[in-house]
């Protein structure tokens, strides 16, 4: 009888320990997740500075593109102005998550596709992320967009 109740006693310890497991990394994906509504609106208002806030502020920030990777968030900023001067170059933004993968506490993986309505010409390609939580805020802290 003793040996039945810590049995049911560790089932719904372990079930217990999951569920918060689980809660952890729905919230974690929110607000990922939230991250990047925030720097669609932000596009979407024509808003590069606003968008970057979603990168991680640092020279180590790593962007790779079609030329290749690029350091350095300032960097980063700079040829996303360059390549998209004006509203109608930037268009209307959309991401689709595809996949969130929460690979730690502190890190997480995106796996998404964008695509951009433009008067110029659309269009749109697929997009990795890394994601850093630091100081309780998700930061992409590796962009690899196609």
């Amino acid at each position: 009888m003793k040996h039945m109740m810590i049995k049911k006693f560790c089932l719904l310890f372990i079930a217990f320990v999951s569920s918060i497991g689980v809660q952890a990394q729905n919230s974690d994906s929110i607000a990922i997740h939230k991250v990047l509504n925030e720097q669609v609106q932000a596009w979407n208002k024509g808003d590069i500075d606003s968008f970057m806030k979603g990168y991680w502020n640092s020279d180590s920030l790593l962007f790779v593109g079609s030329k290749g990777p690029n350091y350095g968030w300032q960097s980063t900023l700079e040829n996303y102005k360059k390549r998209y001067p004006d509203t109608a170059t930037m268009g209307k933004l959309v991401f689709t998550i595809l996949e969130t993968k929460i690979l730690s506490n502190n890190h997480a993986f995106i796996l998404g596709k964008w695509h951009l309505t433009r008067s110029v010409g659309d269009v749109g390609g697929y997009y990795t992320l890394l994601f850093h939580k630091i100081n309780g805020q998700w930061y992409i802290v590796v962009d690899h967009t196609s």
